[in-house]
């Protein structure tokens, strides 16, 4: 799993917003759903609801969000 990706993950997880994740993290939101589009492909699940504006971590994506944390403080 690319880092990239796995930051841009919890930043959505975390702001539960693709364009408030675009902007802390001085990337386009266009940038920040394709990294979240190629973790989901990696992984074979969808890690976000989206519905509207509203985005909500799916049991998946509630799953990898530990993990991500973890492997991005080493």
């Amino acid at each position: 799993m690319d880092n990239q990706n796995l930051k841009a993950f919890i930043t959505v997880a975390e702001q539960s917003s693709f364009s408030e994740a675009a902007n802390l993290l001085y990337i386009t939101q266009s940038a920040i759903s394709k990294r979240i589009a190629q973790l989901e492909q990696q992984i074979g699940k969808r890690l976000f609801d989206r519905i509207a504006r509203q985005v909500s971590l799916t049991e998946a994506g509630n799953e990898l969000l530990p993990r991500a944390r973890r492997i991005l403080q080493k």
